[in-house]
Parts: structure tokens; C-alpha cells; sequence
């Protein structure tokens, strides 16, 4: 017998994310703060909740996906929460980034109840949700990761067990020094070959398919090229994010210095008003430091 799942948080990414399980068939219930986002759904055949507690007491697994560790702790832990109806035997799913040591905590209230729950960070931007190919990085235990795959499968592509709870948080942190990196990278290429007189398109497709090739080049490079602010995933976000990173490599005593940079060169953007744009807007702050402007459009969509 299939289980009803509950989805709480329609967002830039959870849109997509819930979407697809009901593509996939699923019996699905839904939750959103902002209540009017959850219309497309119902039109879709799903039902929706009136409070987190209220969809824990419909469903059988719980995905959760919302912005920052004081929203997993409010739609968990807090009043009409998760945990208020909860059930023993029930299962929970974080797919929101957040603290691998709040994860513990929340894990930790969770069981006296008898109710499970998996880490399960999610990357792909929105475009990796819409289709159905998010990278997912699961920390808790194995029978739990099983029970969860045939349902993370409906948005899922790369589905990675990393460990016990709090490790798919901290992979998840590996994987956004290794976005925010690469996109600085991209950043500095495309104004080196924008200064040099190059054509920015040609040479992309130039260097796309050897070794300086990446998801972040391939599929941000284009829209800093076209000036396409849109978000896949935003500045404050991403921000949210480093913010994480940094607060766990001071712990752990380990030195990031070029995350660091980006967390700065973001902070600036922030300081402009720039926070709801895509994380690619990076080239912004060194186009405002170097003088030298990407592409030839005087129209920028988006922000």
C-alpha cells in the first residue's frame, strides 16, 4: 500500500518538487504559509491542510522544504506543528538546508514521539526540481532512506545515503562551497573574456566540454551573459546558506577563504537591494569592482 504524503513549503523549489509527485501519482496533501499558493495544487488533485499538525495527522511520510532552521523549527516543533499530530511510526523528510546541529535537536524531539525523520538536502536549482533530477543527500538510517526512495524518486535523480543523521546537512554544506566557488570562477572567466574582446556565447561552447566545464558555467554562465536576474535559487538564500557554512568551518577550525570572499561580495550585493536576484548576480559585485560590464544588452530581465 502506497503512503500519503504531506508537503510543507510550495516555494521556489517545493513547487516543482510537489508537482511531480503528483505526477507520479501520489496521494498528496499540502501546506503553505502563504495559504494562496496552494490553489495550483488542489486544481491539481491534491488536498490541502489547514496547519502542519493537520497534515501530520493525514499523512504517513512528511516532506518538509521551507527557507531557513526558525522555519523547519516553527512547521516542526512549534505551536500547531508537525510534532502536534504526530504519530509513532510516521516519518519525516527535511529537504531544507539548514543547521546539522539543529537537525540533531529536531531529530532528537521527534523520536521521543516514535516518529522518524531523514536529513535530505536538496540541489539542482529550480530548474532540477521542475524536472524531476535534484541531487538529494540523505543522513539517518537505512531502512528509513529505503521506505523514502520510491517518493524522493518522483524529484530525485542522484539519491546519495551519506550517512547518520546530520550528514546530508553537512554534505549539503560541502556542496554549496563547491556552487559558490565555481560560480566566482565563472564570474572572473566571462569579464577576462568580456575585457578581451571575445564573443562571451562562443566562448562558452569553447569551454563547456572540457575540463573548466560545470552545471554552474553551463547553466548560469548563459543567463549572466544574457543579464537574466531571475532566480534558480536567490542572494539571500544562498547567503542563508554560507552563513551555515561559515558558523560550522569556525568550529570545526578549518579555513575557507575563498567562500569567505563570495559571502562578502554577496553581502555587498545585499546592501544594494540585490538579495531576491540569482545567485549568478555575483558578476554584478565584480563588474562594480573592475568597471567592465558583461554582454551587450541595455535590457536586464529580472530584479
Amino acid at each position: 500500500m502506497s503512503e500519503k504524503i504531506g508537503f510543507i513549503g510550495l516555494g521556489i523549489m517545493g513547487r516543482g518538487m510537489a508537482h511531480n509527485l503528483l505526477k507520479a501519482g501520489h496521494d498528496v496533501v499540502v501546506w503553505n504559509r502563504t495559504t494562496s499558493r496552494m490553489d495550483e495544487f488542489v486544481a491539481a488533485g491534491a488536498q490541502a491542510a489547514s496547519s502542519p499538525a493537520d497534515l501530520a495527522r493525514q499523512c504517513d511520510v512528511i516532506l518538509v522544504c521551507v527557507s531557513d532552521t526558525p522555519d523547519v523549527q516553527q512547521v516542526v516543533l512549534g505551536e500547531n506543528g508537525v510534532l502536534a499530530g504526530a504519530r509513532p511510526g510516521q516519518l519525516v523528510v527535511d529537504h531544507s538546508t539548514i543547521s546539522p546541529h539543529a537537525t540533531l535537536e529536531i531529530a532528537a524531539q521527534l523520536k521521543a514521539k516514535g516518529v522518524h525523520m531523514l536529513d535530505a538536502p536538496i540541489s539542482g536549482g529550480s530548474e532540477g526540481a521542475a524536472r524531476g533530477t535534484l541531487s538529494i543527500m540523505v543522513g539517518g538510517e537505512a531502512d528509513q532512506v529505503a521506505r523514502a526512495l520510491p517518493i524522493l524518486q518522483a524529484y530525485g535523480k542522484t539519491i546519495t545515503h551519506v550517512g547518520p543523521q546530520g550528514a546530508g546537512q553537512m554534505v549539503k554544506l560541502v556542496n554549496q562551497i563547491l556552487v559558490v566557488v565555481t560560480e566566482l570562477a565563472v564570474c572572473e572567466g566571462l569579464l577576462f573574456a568580456q575585457a578581451g574582446g571575445l564573443d562571451l556565447q562562443k566562448t562558452l561552447e569553447a569551454v563547456k566540454g572540457g575540463a573548466a566545464g560545470s552545471w554552474m558555467l553551463a547553466n548560469r554562465g548563459p543567463q549572466m551573459i544574457a543579464r537574466d536576474w531571475r532566480p534558480g535559487f536567490t542572494i539571500d538564500l544562498q547567503q542563508k546558506d554560507l552563513r551555515l557554512v561559515l558558523e560550522a568551518a569556525d568550529q570545526l577550525g578549518v579555513p575557507l577563504m575563498a567562500t569567505g570572499m563570495v559571502f562578502h561580495l554577496y553581502r555587498t550585493l545585499q546592501a544594494q537591494g540585490l538579495g531576491s536576484e540569482g545567485n549568478h548576480a555575483l558578476v554584478k559585485a565584480l563588474e562594480k569592482m573592475s568597471g567592465i560590464r558583461l554582454g551587450n544588452n541595455t535590457q536586464e530581465r529580472g530584479g
